[in-house]
């Protein structure tokens, strides 16, 4: 057993034992997860990907006059952002739109614009243009304001996304006859092709399966900058079936996080538009894994082999009602470039990139051996498989009840 105070005082003395969930699955491989749980202290994780539920919230100081732009509407580059909280407070979603672009009527050689690229332009220095309409009030009585602005010229920009770092997710496949344009990317008719989404055995929670180190409070790498998990994630669901090691074999736990937006690198945060879809944008994470005990060494080796994702065809078990799973691959066999279901063999690409993720992975070591980044322990812990809970659907009902 080791405690994270401890690791952290081989950290500062420069004596830590940092290696990648890459590094660290040759080394359990090699030599067993007892010596493995003695010889490392800490595994860095890494994944980089389309995740729709981030945004940021901003708060631009208050000009002479002064107005409300709480209640009133507020754009960013011609993209909506919400304006129902404070005088000077917005709020911008990545996936918002302008109101002329819908984002669904674009085919392949268009794109939509929208939040995630008005974030990226921000934290690559650019000015950004704000308009802001009010009603006036005795106290702010500007009722109108045109000014461009950029990260330095804000009292606070905060990155807050309520749902990254997906623990495993859908392979989605195509069963139908048509071409779809869906957020798994365009999915060619009669299984042409499939997608997945995951960094594989760098994934944050593939590699934590039960959350054991990983908790509200827990210090990460977020887009380049330092971050932390805020709670769990919306639509958390980790009371999924599980194989014998622990893994997830479905969509499971997620995690809300927040970061300070002016820390941030614009090589691991970038805006994207999905054809026949709309905007994203596209978040790096490093999750630091302590290696307290010989458990968190063994879930650091379980081999891809051993990780399974569920196979979803898109074109009507998704939208239509709860996914059918068609099958269960690995990610050893999504990684390969072809999946095998029933009698086909399909081509398969990942939406995620593995090279971002081993960068953020080995980014994430340096850091933690130059002693530039500690751990932290969980102020509390995140609802585990042991609580049941599942991701609930939504039941449309026409009537008050």
């Amino acid at each position: 057993m080791k405690t994270i105070e401890e690791i952290n005082e081989k950290i500062k003395k420069g004596q830590a034992v940092v290696v990648t969930a890459e590094e660290m699955l040759e080394i359990v491989r090699k030599k067993g997860e007892t010596k493995a749980a003695k010889e490392v202290d800490v595994v860095t994780t890494g994944t980089f990907g389309p995740m729709c539920s981030s945004s940021i919230y901003l708060n631009f100081g208050h000009p002479a006059p002064r107005i409300k732009i709480g209640g009133g509407t507020c754009f960013l580059n011609g993209v909506p952002a919400y304006a129902g909280l404070a005088a000077v407070d917005v709020y911008l979603g990545a996936t918002a739109v302008p109101p002329n672009d819908p984002g669904n009527l674009h085919y392949p050689g268009e794109f939509s614009y929208g939040g995630g690229f008005v974030i990226e332009e921000l934290v690559n220095g650019e000015r950004v243009l704000l308009e802001a309409i009010s009603y006036g009030t005795d106290c702010y009585p500007r009722k109108e304001l045109k000014s461009y602005f950029s990260l330095k010229d804000i009292n606070e920009a905060i990155l807050f996304n309520p749902r990254n770092c997906y623990q495993n997710y859908n392979v989605a496949v195509n069963a139908s006859d048509r071409m779809l344009y869906t957020y798994m990317g365009i999915l060619k008719p009669n299984f042409g092709n499939a997608n997945f989404c995951s960094a594989g055995i760098l994934s944050p929670l593939l590699r934590d399966p039960e959350y054991y180190t990983t908790g509200i409070g827990t210090r990460i790498f977020l887009c380049g900058g330092i971050g932390y998990v805020a709670w769990h994630g919306t639509q958390h669901s980790p009371g999924v079936e599980r194989t014998s090691e622990g893994v997830p074999k479905r969509p499971a736990g997620t995690l809300a996080v927040i970061g300070d937006l002016k820390q941030m690198n614009g090589e691991f945060i970038r805006g994207a538009s999905f054809v026949g879809y709309g905007v994203t944008l596209v978040i790096g994470i490093g999750v630091p894994i302590p290696v307290i005990n010989e458990k968190v060494a063994a879930w650091c080796g379980v081999p891809a082999e051993k990780m399974f994702a569920p196979v979803v065809d898109y074109s009507h078990s998704y939208p239509e009602r709860k996914p059918e799973v068609l099958g269960e691959v690995s990610y050893a066999e999504l990684f390969s470039g072809t999946i095998t279901l029933g009698n086909r063999t399909i081509p398969v690409g990942s939406l995620s990139s593995l090279f971002m993720a081993r960068r953020i992975a080995q980014t994430l070591k340096k850091w933690i051996s130059e002693g530039r980044f500690e751990l932290t322990k969980p102020v509390a812990k995140l609802p585990g498989k042991e609580t049941g809970i599942r991701m609930k659907g939504f039941e449309i009902k026409e009537k008050k009840q």
